[in-house]
């Protein structure tokens, strides 16, 4: 069979799938994904109840071998459309790098290593390899670039810049770094929006929890008294916690008064959202209350902030706090979507040469 014809649906694989933002984005853009992998079980069990078609390895990359993968798959090299992937980025992570070196000794940095195996094995048409900004000045993302162009590979003049997510339609200020490669000429970059989305156009039409009958929804946590007592007094829309008077502020922001000002703040209507981390639904984290509600945002608004489908469902094995963090690690899909849709062009441009 002809390897264009087979690509006429045209195949991803997401290496490290998680909860599925990757694969959710690949999707929309047009993409059949095959096959993930995924090694933590309930990011498997959230990747398998959202996309139940798919071949799912629940295990550690490190153990794969990929060329057994490649014969399950029935692929031969050259013919996979798309391999795709975010390695584990905690080593890379800002939080984790505030000494200002590049990455901590973290073994999950290496694992980029792993998805260069299944390149040399698939031999993919394109790669898609997305990440922090961070890995865009570490020495691994060199020895990457340099492989791929030694197999000849395609890579855009744009690929280390950092892009915000929020030029991209997805309604969150957020960093990241995407590498595209081809092995037939350059990928054009996707236009970015002219209006950014908003919060409102996120979250404003979701109801008062409590009353959706949606479990990610419809939980609101317990507070203290204080707390209740803050968030009341933090002025609508953006409001602040350095907004409130003095015998509001808890013990903490007395004592240091200029750290972390977006605690406890609240996000705006008209404006991006702030990044939506693992810590989204805890006010105490970040700018994580409602614009004009009286409590945190829910983890289906922080999955909407993330352009997550309004039915995509999050595993609740391990609790809340776990939820939070499967969507906050996640890969915005709007954002994935407007770089695959480039792709999906790309490759359907050299099936119409390559038929004629």
């Amino acid at each position: 069979m002809n390897k264009w014809i087979k690509s006429m649906n045209f195949t991803a694989i997401d290496l490290f799938c998680g909860a599925g933002g990757l694969t959710c984005g690949l999707k929309e853009a047009g993409f059949k994904v095959i096959a993930g992998v995924e090694l933590e079980a309930v990011a498997a069990r959230t990747y398998k109840t959202n996309h139940a078609d798919h071949i799912l390895y629940e295990a550690d990359i490190r153990s794969l071998n990929p060329l057994k993968i490649m014969e399950e798959l029935q692929f031969k090299p050259g013919e996979l459309d798309l391999l795709a992937g975010c390695p584990p980025c905690q080593g890379f992570s800002s939080h984790r790098t505030r000494n200002k070196c590049t990455s901590v000794e973290d073994i999950r940095n290496d694992l980029i290593f792993d998805l260069m195996r299944f390149v040399r094995a698939f031999e993919p048409k394109t790669v898609m390899i997305e990440n922090v900004p961070a890995l865009a000045k570490d020495e691994r993302i060199i020895k990457v670039i340099d492989e791929l162009h030694d197999r000849g590979y395609v890579i855009g003049e744009k690929t280390l810049q950092v892009k915000d997510t929020a030029c991209y339609g997805v309604p969150q200020r957020r960093k990241r770094m995407i590498l595209i490669a081809s092995k037939f000429g350059y990928i054009d970059e996707p236009i970015k929006v002219a209006s950014p989305k908003t919060v409102k156009d996120a979250i404003s039409d979701f109801p008062v929890p409590g009353e959706s009958n949606d479990i990610l929804h419809d939980f609101i946590p317990n507070r203290s008294d204080k707390i209740k007592a803050m968030i009341r007094n933090i002025p609508k829309n953006g409001g602040s916690r350095s907004d409130l008077p003095k015998q509001l502020w808890l013990p903490c922001h007395l004592k240091s008064p200029d750290g972390y000002k977006d605690v406890y703040g609240r996000m705006s209507w008209d404006k991006v959202s702030p990044t939506i981390t693992g810590g989204c639904t805890n006010p105490s984290k970040g700018r994580f209350l409602h614009p004009e509600q009286d409590r945190s945002i829910t983890l289906r608004e922080a999955a909407a902030l993330q352009t997550f489908p309004k039915n995509y469902a999050f595993s609740l094995d391990r609790g809340r706090e776990f939820a939070a963090l499967m969507i906050g690690n996640a890969l915005p899909p709007a954002f994935i979507c407007a770089h695959a849709t480039k792709i999906i062009e790309h490759l359907d441009q050299l099936g119409k040469q390559n038929r004629e």
